[in-house]
């Protein structure tokens, strides 16, 4: 009997990789779901799923969640900004100290040798996985087709899509395609020491992207490809943190030489299926 635990279960991914590893016939008594507050897996518990209070700060909590655990997803820390990667240490030495059989973590592609901002961290977190021994596989993944769809308010409303990103190509794909490639990795065998560049079969503009919303919608919808000085203005704007906003036109800039763009088709491969269109997803989300 194979034990897994996934980390930050309270959150989008995580808790998207519990539902995919009991869909892939893991017995929910196998399956254990971190959060700092227990109260916000309380759906997973209701499953069977045991629940277990794990915060990436506090050592003595990860040590107890991790105890008789025997292959861990690392969810990384959405603490952009911040001290993601002596939170990622932590969970890393937990792991090590339970002696657990593997660790998937969630990267960013090419982490080491992408020059986008939000690769540091993950570089290093590699690193760090590298340096203890721990039997690792690597879950490189693209963007999120929902870092587009979760701001469709602003788009519907201002008739346009902001950006700095040129024509690059960004290979989106939604967060459960991407939970569905995590569980998959987790159960199977052989993949310690295994790196997967994870995107969507389907790389987009983001011009193209403003076409599906038009097409998806009935309105009007465009494109406006800005200086990033100027959508970090427009993102504070907006009422984003300056710090995030350099964060995410950094993000853009990285699209447009090609830095998300995934063409080694290991996503659809590790989910046995298509990846899921961005039409698709943006129908589902207007809907």
């Amino acid at each position: 009997m194979t034990t897994y635990l996934v980390t930050a279960a309270s959150g989008h991914l995580g808790r998207l990789a519990v539902h995919a590893l009991l869909e892939r016939g893991v017995a929910a008594g196998d399956v254990v779901a971190t959060a700092r507050d227990l109260d916000a897996i309380s759906d997973l518990a209701a499953l069977g799923v045991q629940t277990r209070r794990a915060d990436y700060t506090d050592p003595s909590s990860l040590k107890e969640a991790f105890a008789g655990v025997d292959r861990v997803l690392l969810v990384s820390s959405n603490a952009v900004g911040g001290d993601r990667v002596g939170q990622h240490a932590n969970v890393i030495a937990a792991a090590s100290d339970a002696g657990v059989e593997l660790i998937g973590y969630t990267s960013i592609p090419r982490a080491d040798s992408n020059p986008m901002l939000l690769a540091q961290d993950h570089r290093r977190t590699e690193e760090l996985l590298a340096a203890s021994g721990l039997p690792t596989v690597l879950l490189r993944n693209s963007w999120y087709v929902e870092n587009y769809t979760e701001q469709l308010a602003p788009v519907l409303e201002h008739g346009t899509v902001l950006g700095a990103a040129g024509g690059g190509r960004v290979s989106v794909a939604t967060r459960a395609d991407y939970a569905a490639a995590a569980a998959a990795a987790l159960v199977a065998d052989d993949q310690a020491g295994r790196t997967y560049e994870l995107g969507g079969d389907t790389a987009i503009t983001l011009e193209e992207y403003a076409a599906e919303v038009a097409a998806a919608s009935g309105r009007e919808i465009s494109y406006t490809d800005l200086p990033a000085d100027q959508l970090v203005a427009a993102l504070v704007g907006a009422g984003v943190p300056e710090a995030f906003a350099g964060v995410l036109a950094d993000s853009d800039l990285g699209i447009a030489r090609g830095d998300l763009l995934v063409e080694s088709g290991d996503l659809s491969r590790l989910i046995g299926r298509p990846t899921t269109a961005p039409a698709e997803a943006i129908r589902a989300a207007l809907a």
